[in-house]
């Protein structure tokens, strides 16, 4: 969409977009290398094995999408990964994987065929479960959104919505883009300002998929990977990489997860607003 806007500012299409320059967080650019670095991410963070890694990698030759089949020896090392971390909460690895609510505000209690039979019903709780899971945060959302007088108050037209939901699984749409690489490649060109930043802890969209292809990019290094600080203290990992007039700046969150502001706020404020001020 970026890439479209600019097209736009150079085709005079009014009113033009003042574009500086733009932010994205652990973002999906090549799915299939993306989703296939999730193994040595799962090593890198000793979910596996060293020893079942290598054969993993040796016997799929690192390809752990598109497996044939008949590879037995490929995919009896696959189901062994997935027996280490299918239980793991992929959105941030050291947090505790949950049944996910989509919960129905009805009164002070949830509608039980939207949450599932496994969910938990936290508003007819007396208390709150002893084992914390970030969705129970997300429910707040859903009671604040599908409110009346606040929806009253955002000017949502009466009927326009029948309920808000997070996460819309049931929008209709064509997924025909299968990389988004040449769209950075054409926009590092622009004289943009650009931030890419990662949650280290996100196996969703691993910090090695991104930084992989930042690299592929072949852009000159203008500070090499040091660690940035808030408070005194490491809050990741950056590097700066320059093409003429564009800069951009690629940083990990330490300890964050796949929305990082969401783990990381402090830490997140401070590192898109240097971006900005630089």
């Amino acid at each position: 969409m970026k890439h479209g806007f600019s097209i736009g500012n150079e085709a005079g299409v009014k009113p033009a977009m003042n574009l500086q320059g733009y932010v994205l967080g652990n973002p999906a650019t090549i799915p299939h290398d993306d989703y296939n670095y999730r193994i040595p991410f799962a090593y890198m963070k000793a979910l596996i094995s060293q020893k079942l890694y290598e054969s993993t990698k040796t016997n799929c030759k690192g390809e752990y999408i598109n497996v044939d089949p008949k590879n037995t020896l490929c995919v009896n090392d696959l189901h062994n990964v997935t027996d280490c971390t299918q239980k793991i909460y992929t959105g941030q690895i050291l947090e505790p994987t949950c049944s996910l609510t989509y919960p129905k505000p009805v009164g002070s209690k949830l509608d039980a065929s939207v949450l599932g039979e496994d969910a938990i019903h936290l508003l007819s709780l007396t208390r709150v479960p002893e084992l914390w899971c970030r969705s129970y945060n997300y429910i707040f959302s859903y009671i604040w959104a599908n409110n009346e007088t606040v929806q009253r108050a955002l000017h949502i037209r009466e009927g326009t919505i029948r309920e808000w939901v997070r996460c819309n699984a049931s929008l209709s749409y064509t997924d025909d883009v299968f990389s988004t690489l040449e769209y950075h490649r054409n926009l590092i060109k622009k004289g943009y300002r650009i931030l890419i930043y990662s949650g280290d802890h996100d196996m969703v969209i691993p910090h090695i998929s991104t930084y992989a292809w930042i690299e592929s990019l072949n852009l000159t290094i203008a500070t090499n990977w040091e660690p940035w600080f808030v408070d005194g203290q490491i809050a990741g990992y950056t590097m700066v990489y320059n093409y003429k007039k564009s800069w951009l700046t690629y940083a990990t969150v330490k300890g964050a997860g796949h929305t990082a502001p969401e783990y990381k706020p402090k830490e997140c404020f401070a590192m898109v607003n240097r971006s900005i001020i630089i």
